[in-house]
């Protein structure tokens, strides 16, 4: 090396450690002087992904809470061992071809494949996107089973979900979780995201029953409504109530006149009954007569002899008579990602373990998750799931590990294709709303995540000069207000960026 080359690295490494040193001035600073982060348990760590050198680090090595930074494991999971390119199938299936009356003898079979947008969700996606029917891929089903000249069905609507072992929660949900649209039932026949939306409006008159209405308009559970309207200027006051595996539910309370009102969100806790209840509708739509009525078939875990290596009972064959191909995978991973999709991270994870295990379980996906970080480099011991989304408090990460695995899908061959998945800083996702300006606006690509008492963002910083850091900041046990919390993560990724 001659001796101005040698010069040139002294000054470079020179520059760098001046940078180095002045970022971590600056973040200790900030995390020692603001009230709402002196009593915070902070786990951060940068690295710089040209060189592999660390910027910033601070209790990288410890176990924190990751919330739905979880799903920046499934979802890199999902796309390098499904690929962008793979989808869904969802089919309906006979017994046998209708006959010359076009009438089907047996039950059909409503088969789900694991899709999860079978909804009113508009692929790809787009910030701000309004939907359109949720029950328009049913209804589009319906019109190709009507459109093979099917009149009648003797038999019952089966809404078939074997495709997945029936597991439809995780361990570490709080038991209020499947009751929303946080944590409905995770099943292979998934419509319109397992929710239903109640809209609640006051009466015409104090003294009259609130008014209710369903989206999708298909009165799942049965409604005890008591909800009272009020005079105008009066409290509104909105209690419900459902018992995990009962279909009734109880409303009461008041409403006041000229209330805007409120929608309430309510997990359907048996998806496939629920879908098969919306197809049959939908058939008789099209002119389809039934005469059974709409069930659901499941793989109880009991069936599976071995959950993490066992395949599957195999899909009793058929004659198809529609057929639905999801968008390509990667479109639901950005839909996951941007929006914090907390049951898409559930199928995504059974999808894997599905495909590479030959069994739609949590055991399987989590199977294939420890031999893609074992690969990854990252230490089996630095992570512990239990879910695939982050709604279980019972995983753990450490802040390394997660720089470890953003590492390595920035260094594979799809790297462009995971940072189109995250949120970008100021522009969609969970992050459209946050640095909105500054510097890290429209730099920053990072997943978000929440829980009470947890805040975390973990992505990618490309800084003012051009160069490209991978970081995770996860902030746990604070009893300041989230809102606080975030301010404090979006400064520190401003001093990254500058």
């Amino acid at each position: 090396m001659n001796a101005t080359v040698r010069t040139a690295v002294v000054l470079l490494g020179a520059v760098w450690a001046l940078d180095a040193a002045s970022l971590a001035e600056r973040i200790d600073r900030l995390l020692e002087t603001t009230p709402s982060a002196t009593s915070t348990f902070w786990g951060i760590q940068v690295v710089d992904l040209a060189s592999g050198k660390t910027l910033y680090e601070t209790n990288s090595h410890h176990f924190f809470v990751p919330a739905s930074n979880t799903k920046l494991f499934t979802t890199a999971l999902a796309l390098t061992r499904l690929g962008p390119g793979f989808t869904f199938q969802t089919r309906v299936l006979a017994g046998a071809s209708p006959d010359a009356r076009g009438r089907i003898a047996g039950d059909l079979r409503l088969v789900g494949g694991g899709d999860p947008n079978l909804s009113g969700r508009v692929i790809p996606y787009r910030k701000d996107s309004q939907s359109s029917d949720p029950l328009g891929p049913l209804d589009d089903l319906a019109a190709q089973v009507a459109a093979q000249g099917v009149t009648r069905i003797a038999g019952d609507i089966v809404g078939d979900d074997t495709w997945y072992v029936w597991q439809p929660y995780a361990v570490g949900w709080g038991i209020d979780d499947p009751a929303s649209d946080d944590g409905p039932a995770v099943s292979a026949l998934t419509v319109n995201d397992n929710v239903l939306t109640l809209s609640i409006h006051p009466g015409p008159r104090p003294g009259d029953l609130a008014a209710l209405e369903l989206s999708p308009p298909l009165e799942f559970y049965r409604l005890d409504n008591r909800l009272r309207t009020v005079a105008a200027g009066g409290e509104r006051r909105v209690s419900f109530d459902r018992i995990p595996g009962s279909l009734d539910a109880s409303l009461w309370g008041t409403v006041p006149l000229r209330d805007r009102g409120l929608e309430l969100l309510l997990g359907i806790d048996d998806p496939a009954l629920f879908a098969a209840q919306a197809f049959r509708r939908a058939l008789e739509e099209h002119g389809v007569v039934v005469e059974g009525s709409a069930t659901a078939r499941h793989c109880a875990p009991e069936n599976t002899p071995d959950l993490a290596l066992g395949p599957s009972p195999p899909t009793e064959p058929g004659i198809e008579l529609a057929r639905r191909v999801s968008a390509p995978l990667l479109e639901d991973l950005r839909v996951t990602a941007k929006v914090s999709q907390n049951l898409h991270a559930e199928l995504l994870l059974r999808a894997v373990g599905r495909a590479r295990r030959d069994i739609g379980s949590f055991e399987a996906g989590l199977e294939e998750m420890k031999s893609f970080l074992a690969e990854a480099g990252l230490d089996p011991e630095s992570c512990h799931f239990r879910d695939g989304s982050g709604l279980a408090r019972l995983n753990l990460v450490t802040p390394e590990a997660v720089v470890k695995l953003l590492r390595f899908v920035y260094a594979s061959p799809l790297r462009e294709e995971w940072l189109s998945v995250l949120p970008v800083a100021g522009r969609d996702g969970t992050l459209a709303t946050r640095f909105a300006s500054g510097p890290a606006a429209g730099r920053v690509y990072a997943k978000t995540g929440s829980l009470s008492h947890v805040s975390a963002l973990s992505g990618y910083a490309q800084r003012l000069n051009g160069d490209w850091v991978a970081f995770s900041i996860l902030a746990n046990n604070y009893n300041a207000g989230s809102g606080d919390i975030r301010g404090i993560i979006d400064r520190i990724c401003n001093l990254i960026v500058e």
